[in-house]
């Protein structure tokens, strides 16, 4: 997993850093070919803003979040990335059986 992160006015502290890739570490237990995410934080005005997006097996997954701390707003973001990295998951999976009933064999 290759996490790329880039602060637009905001500096990428440490602590930051390994906030960010401790939370997206849980994502991987859901999806194994995370091959690269990419997340933004960024502060606009009193808003602090998190976005990612990821690039997983057969697509692309985008979600951003909004919060007075940016703390919050990468918890929020990680939470929508798990519900659709789940989303995601349940699509890729075939639901049917693989039974068929025969077209011929219907009681008369």
């Amino acid at each position: 997993m290759q996490i790329n992160l880039t602060g637009h006015h905001v500096d990428i502290t440490p602590a930051i850093r390994s906030y960010v890739e401790n939370k997206f570490s849980r994502l991987e237990r859901h999806i194994d070919k995370m091959t690269k995410i990419h997340v933004i934080l960024s502060i606009e005005k009193e808003r602090q803003k998190a976005e990612a997006s990821i690039l997983v097996n057969k697509g692309k997954i985008y979600a951003d979040a909004q919060h007075e701390d940016m703390y919050a707003a990468i918890d929020a973001l990680t939470d929508k990335l798990d519900r659709q990295i789940k989303k995601h998951k349940e699509k890729l999976t075939d639901h049917h059986r693989g039974e068929k009933s025969p077209k011929g064999s219907e009681a008369v």
